[in-house]
C-alpha cells in the first residue's frame, strides 16, 4: 500500500470521509472523533464487538494481537483484519466499516468520553432500552 493521509480516499468512498491519525506504530482510521479502525503492516483491522464480530470469524479473519513489552505476554484484541477480498470492494467494505463504527459507538471507552462532553445519548437510549 502506498502510504499518506489520503491513500484510503478510494477504498472508503463508499462510507464517506475518514481520517487517519498516528496510532502507536501504525495509524488510526477515524471518522469524525471516533477510531472505527487502525492500520498495522498494511493491514486495516476494523473494530469489533460481540455483536459485529461474527462475518470477521466466519471468514477467518485474524484478531490483531501484540506483545506487551514489560510482561511479555501476548495481548489478544477485538480489532479484526479486514478480509483481504474487502479491498477491492468499497461498496461492501463500506458496510464493514459501518458496523466497526457502531461497535465504537457502543464501545465503553467511547461512552464514556461522549458522557464527559455532553454528547451522549439520553439514559433511556442507552442498554437498549427506549
Amino acid at each position: 500500500m502506498t502510504s499518506g493521509p489520503h491513500r484510503f480516499d478510494d477504498l472508503f468512498a463508499e462510507f464517506g470521509p475518514i481520517r487517519l491519525r498516528r496510532f502507536f506504530g501504525g495509524e488510526g482510521i477515524y471518522l469524525g472523533d471516533v477510531m472505527i479502525g487502525m492500520v498495522f503492516d498494511d493491514i486495516i483491522y476494523f473494530k469489533t464487538d460481540d455483536e459485529s464480530r461474527k462475518p470477521f470469524l466466519a471468514e477467518k479473519s485474524k484478531p490483531f494481537s501484540f506483545v506487551k513489552r514489560s510482561t511479555g505476554e501476548t495481548i489478544v484484541t477485538t480489532w479484526f483484519a479486514l478480509p483481504d477480498r474487502l479491498y477491492d470492494d468499497p461498496e461492501e467494505l463500506a458496510a464493514w466499516a459501518r458496523r466497526a463504527h457502531a461497535a465504537a459507538l457502543r464501545s465503553e471507552t467511547v461512552r464514556k468520553r461522549r458522557t464527559r462532553a455532553g454528547t451522549a445519548a439520553p439514559i433511556s437510549r442507552r442498554r437498549g432500552r427506549k
